[in-house]
């Protein structure tokens, strides 16, 4: 580290306390501005700016660290630990791994590691994990909290609750209260899951929203949307005030329906198909749609391998913006491949997909097929076009109504932040069904419809006609999916260890009254899909 003069850490530490956020980030970026190897200086940032909502920020400032100092440990271990909340498991893996070359195998980044690879479906490597990091810091709260998760997805409800025990044992009940909460949950113990937390004295985002699903599950609907609603507040200002741009996606939408017309589509060139890699199954749809479903009934193949959800097809856009010779936002960006030298470009995306893939261990599995579930992907669908022409396609629908609560109750991620309010989910719904439609009468594409009620009323008829959709033959196998020992790293992971059940079809109705003022732009999709009052 340099021996440049350098401001202590608790000059840092007041400007933070006096709530000067801004002058502690200034004073902390101007000395990693004049010292490179200022490795606390980072860490003390990238810190700042994580905890106080800022992680694009601090995403920025972590890959700083590790490119100034290649040997930076606890940069490596912050970076993988933003990565990894930004849903990029595989490269997240890669600095925890990268931490533990370079400063020793520490608890703090394996037991950080076992939790990627937990939410990677690798529940066999997280374990043992686990339980290196509890040899080596016995008793400490999180590793065994995270580690009775683990156990509980994996259907070990006795070792999850013995985990439990050991963790509130270490530190108090209240402090892994939630955890208790979801496991009581998951083993149908709802009573004494409510009892704890409706004694709770503060529960965060997450909390308000398990309290909101045992009140549904009570009988209680009022008490549920109120927690839903809340729940949703409390996160998007836990994570920094993040909201819906409604402008923003609006102009996003109308530029690639706008550019993607059939006149388009015609001369853009395509990838060809390369034949030495396995090769990918787009599982389309909005999030709680059925998509873990479909892709637990496909995984369940001989042939397929689960590959969850990735950005990597959207990640296609900013890269071919990179790429093009003349610059410009995509999709117009695309305009350079008129140009004889630059119709390589279908290939160039392609090939960067499948690095992607590789890193994250799906094309050396031997399966002839994997999976990509990535929710809201459709609205890549000319990208995927011109990327993967031969590739096959599954939209998955659901009644958007039930679809929007679902989105409402859960913690997601996906679709422009849009799932934090009803307003917004039903305005995106609403949005990417007409954007999907535009796709379908402009362009030319072979994809297959799969209507969640439809697969719950006849599971043996929808998965045979789904694996002849994907060119594989019947297993028995993709009916019994509910005996797949994986780990789907989704808030579905539960109901697809379940047999096929309607207990969702309709869930909506409990809530018609919620829902009456915001469902009105949904009459399209709600008609399309025959769906009734």
């Amino acid at each position: 580290m340099s021996q440049s003069i350098e401001p202590t850490p608790a000059a840092v530490r007041d400007a933070i306390a006096r709530g000067d956020l801004a002058g502690a980030a200034k004073t902390l970026s101007d000395i990693v501005t004049r010292d490179r190897r200022a490795d606390w200086a980072f860490i003390n940032l990238i810190a700042l700016l994580a905890n106080h909502g800022r992680r694009a920020d601090a995403l920025v400032v972590a890959r700083r660290a590790v490119v100034a100092n290649p040997a930076n440990a606890a940069a490596h271990d912050q970076l993988g630990t933003l990565l990894s909340l930004a849903n990029d498991l595989p490269a997240g893996e890669w600095h925890f791994r990268r931490a533990l070359e370079t400063g020793g195998t520490n608890a703090g980044p394996l037991a950080n590691l076992a939790l990627n690879l937990m939410q990677q479906g690798r529940t066999t490597e997280s374990e043992a994990a686990f339980a290196e990091a509890d040899r080596l810091a016995p008793k400490t709260v999180r590793i065994l909290a995270h580690w009775s998760k683990l156990r509980e997805v994996q259907g070990d409800f006795a070792g999850a609750e013995r985990l439990l025990e050991a963790a509130e044992s270490a530190s108090s009940a209240e402090a892994v209260s939630l955890l208790r909460v979801q496991y009581l949950a998951r083993t149908g113990r709802d009573v004494e899951a409510l009892a704890i937390i409706e004694a709770a004295r503060n529960i965060n985002g997450d909390g308000q929203l398990e309290r909101g699903r045992l009140y549904e599950r009570a009988g209680r609907p009022a008490e549920a949307w109120a927690d839903y609603v809340e729940g949703k507040r409390k996160l998007a200002a836990e994570l920094g005030g993040l909201a819906y741009d409604a402008a923003a996606v609006a102009d996003f939408y109308r530029a690639m329906r706008e550019y993607f017309g059939a006149a388009t589509m015609a001369r853009i060139p395509r990838a060809s198909t390369r034949v030495d890699v396995p090769q990918p199954v787009f599982i389309l749809g909005a999030p709680r749609s059925g998509t873990t479903l479909v892709e637990q009934v496909l995984s369940a193949h001989s042939a397929v391998r689960a590959g969850g959800e990735h950005a990597w097809l959207g990640e296609l856009r900013t890269v071919a913006q990179r790429l093009s010779p003349y610059g410009g936002d995509f999709p117009g960006c695309l305009d350079s491949t008129a140009a004889a030298d630059e119709r390589h470009l279908a290939a160039v995306l392609r090939d960067h997909y499948f690095a992607r893939a590789e890193m994250a261990g799906l094309t050396g599995s031997g399966a002839r097929l994997f999976t990509d579930k990535t929710p809201f992907n459709e609205i890549n669908l000319p990208l995927l076009l011109m990327v993967f022409p031969d590739a096959k396609l599954v939209l998955v629908k659901r009644d958007p109504r039930d679809v929007a609560v679902s989105m409402l109750s859960n913690n997601l991620s996906h679709g422009f932040n849009c799932a934090f309010r009803i307003e917004d989910i039903v305005r995106h719904l609403a949005a990417t069904e007409a954007l999907v439609a535009s796709y379908r009468r402009e362009l030319e594409f072979a994809v297959h419809v799969l209507q969640y009620e439809r697969f719950v009323a006849d599971p043996e008829a929808e998965t045979r006609r789904l694996l002849a959709h994907v060119g594989l033959p019947f297993e028995d196998a993709c009916l019994r999916f509910h005996e797949n020992r994986r780990y789907a790293p989704t808030p579905s992971y539960a109901r697809v260890a379940e047999k096929v059940n309607d207990r969702s079809v309709g869930r909506w109705r409990h809530f018609a009254g919620e829902l009456a003022p915001h469902i009105a732009g949904l009459g399209p999709a709600l008609a399309a899909g025959g769906y009734g009052p």
